[in-house]
């Protein structure tokens, strides 16, 4: 059946100035898609892209545009794989089709991948700011489960020190966007033991995993912008514990279960974050989140807005995972 594409460039302004080690944002840039078909039946979805990568919604959009014909004659999501590469692009894409699946008849996507819609615990994200603030901060957040912190390369434990004292009882990610040296990270990672820290996400440069060889960190460290797809497992597998998959980087939901199926037929375990989308970028991940041991969709917690019928958080926990209103 024909399909009709329709975009529009959408921007999410956040509660606060969200400031990590490769810079600071006041919003977040999306673009949404709309797949029609012949009989009126819509499907949504929402990218982010990759922004490190240089993706924005106008060059999402071209993607797409350079698609437009083989897409509207009408597709599946494993073509959407073949005739576009990883990223937001194909995010979009892949999600507006599983709506549009869902809502043509197929069966809710959590029911066609075998699982069910639980809800999850998610990390609530503090970026970098002084210390008073990073203890404040966490003390307004301490009854939430699962906290995340960025971090820089400039005293990063009385960081998480602050935090910890804030939020005495929270499980802590600690992310560092790339910024330690391997020298730094085996450093930080001893010093933070004593303060509880669950996972270190990226901590490292990209490129530089080599120099985890022969090395086994004292807290689980995960890989996040080192892995797009499972050709990059070969780089994670006995250096890393955790991959943290999300939706844009791998190009939707379709080839996210794929990344995370090969992840673990090699002994990693899973995280599934975000790119700061509102509700409806997380909603595929939502899928992806009932198989993962850490789960990070925290964008609409940090927004001024939502889309409607949007998560309902309660502490930190998605507690209405599922609604069809939304997608799927």
């Amino acid at each position: 059946m024909r399909l009709k594409i329709d975009m529009e460039p959408r921007s999410w302004p956040v509660r606060e100035v969200l400031t990590i080690a490769r810079g600071s944002m006041t919003e977040q840039p999306t673009l949404h898609l709309t797949l029609t078909r012949e009989d009126g039946v819509k499907g949504h979805g929402e990218a982010c892209g990759i922004p490190y990568k240089g993706e924005t919604p106008a060059s999402m959009a071209a993607q797409i545009e350079a698609v437009r014909a083989i897409v509207e004659h009408g597709i599946g999501r494993g073509a959407a794989m073949r005739i576009l590469p990883s990223g937001g692009a194909r995010m979009a894409i892949d999600a507006a089709l599983w709506d549009l699946e869902a809502k043509a008849g197929a069966g809710d996507p959590f029911a066609r991948n075998n699982l069910r819609p639980f809800p999850v615990k998610s990390a609530y994200t503090i970026g970098i700011r002084d210390l008073d603030s990073y203890e404040q901060t966490a003390r307004a957040f301490a009854a939430f489960p699962l906290l995340k912190v960025k971090v820089a390369d400039s005293d990063p434990v009385s960081a998480i020190r602050a935090v910890r004292k804030g939020a005495p009882d929270a499980a802590l990610i600690v992310d560092a966007n790339q910024a330690w040296s391997i020298e730094q990270l085996k450093r930080f990672a001893t010093e933070l033991v004593p303060l509880g820290v669950a996972l270190l996400e990226q901590p490292i440069p990209v490129g530089a995993e080599a120099g985890l060889d022969g090395w086994t960190s004292p807290i689980p460290l995960c890989a996040d912008e080192l892995v797009d797809g499972p050709q990059d497992l070969d780089r994670v597998v006995g250096r890393f514990d955790v991959i943290n998959i999300k939706l844009d980087k791998a190009g939707g939901l379709t080839s996210a279960m794929v990344l995370a199926d090969a992840a673990e037929a090699r002994g990693l375990k899973l995280m599934v974050g975000c790119m700061l989308g509102s509700s409806l970028s997380m909603a595929p991940a939502m899928v992806l989140a009932q198989r993962c041991s850490f789960v990070d969709l925290d964008g609409p917690m940090l927004h001024a807005t939502d889309v409607p019928d949007g998560f309902e958080y309660v502490n930190g926990v998605v507690a209405k995972p599922y609604k069809p209103s939304l997608w799927g």
